[in-house]
């Protein structure tokens, strides 16, 4: 019979060998969540806020919105919007009542608007104003900062306002004078109170057509002297109107010339119109090439 070559486990204080798995599981701490699993759970505890907040809100709102039928709450009313500054009276001013008490009945309105002072005096009275002005101790406008016109068309007496921008350079202080005018009517030159006003009256004649009593050399200043019409009036037409200055100092066109003319207008290059316009038309009619073909 043979011999039983196993040995015993002599030591009894060595624990038996654990080969069960479940046993070694449990022995192992547990795993911790992981970054994403935190962001999923955040992710959906928000979708679940917004589902919750749009659910009250529709509550709400059928709670709130009147039966099938019934007309409609009306709306807010549109706020309006906040008025711009408006002109005031300036009867009180000081130059205003200076101007009364030296002249009687020649100021007709004063008002001021965003600071600057402007009076409305009568026609017949400006040279006088405009030296008293100048001539003032106090504040003496020595400077004709300005002289122009605008026309009124809608106005049917008077639709011509002359204006005087006057600057005392001393007192640094500035007074626009306002004239109204007929269109028929004429107004006193005050060259002989600021020479400056020459050039600026011969402009307000030639652009608007006022006529200047007594003016050294009241002839137009930008347009020709036989030119019809003033182009600053409203009742002027802004296209090119042939008249009888471009029939008398122009060529007759072709109906080519003509072609190419409304063609550089509707390009916007109405520089063109004079007096390169009559050079062009020199070259059309002398059969000349404005440019070499081969450039």
């Amino acid at each position: 019979m043979a011999e039983d070559t196993r040995q015993p486990n002599t030591d009894a204080s060595k624990p038996a060998e654990v080969s069960d798995e479940s046993a070694v599981a449990e022995s192992q701490p547990a795993p911790t969540p992981t970054a994403d699993t935190e962001k999923s759970s955040k992710v959906e505890d928000a979708k679940a806020r917004v589902v919750a907040a749009k659910e009250a809100l529709s509550e709400k709102a059928a709670a709130t919105s009147p039966p099938a039928g019934a007309p409609a709450a009306p709306k807010p009313p549109v706020k309006k919007k906040e008025e711009g500054p408006k002109p005031v009276d300036a009867s009180g001013h000081a130059l205003v009542k200076k101007m009364k008490a030296e002249f009687d009945g020649v100021v007709l309105e004063a008002f001021e608007f965003l600071g600057q002072l402007s009076v409305r005096v009568s026609g017949a009275s400006i040279v006088r104003v405009c030296d008293f002005l100048r001539q003032d101790s106090t504040i003496p406008f020595n400077y004709l900062s300005d002289l122009t016109c605008v026309h009124f068309p809608v106005r049917l007496e008077g639709p011509f306002d002359v204006i005087y921008n006057l600057y005392s350079i001393p007192a640094n202080q500035r007074v626009r004078l306002k004239v109204a005018l007929g269109s028929d009517e004429s107004i006193e030159s005050v060259t002989g109170v600021w020479p400056a006003a020459n050039w600026m009256e011969r402009e307000v004649y030639d652009l608007f057509g006022v006529k200047f009593l007594n003016h050294p050399d009241l002839r137009r200043l930008l347009l020709p002297p036989d030119w019809e019409g003033h182009p600053l009036r409203k009742d002027y037409a802004l296209e090119f109107v042939e008249n009888e200055w471009t029939a008398q100092h122009l060529p007759v066109m072709s109906d080519v010339e003509r072609e190419q003319l409304e063609q550089r207008r509707n390009y916007g290059l109405e520089f063109l119109s004079v007096p390169q316009e009559r050079l062009m038309r020199d070259i059309f009619q002398g059969e000349k090439e404005v440019m070499p073909k081969d450039k």
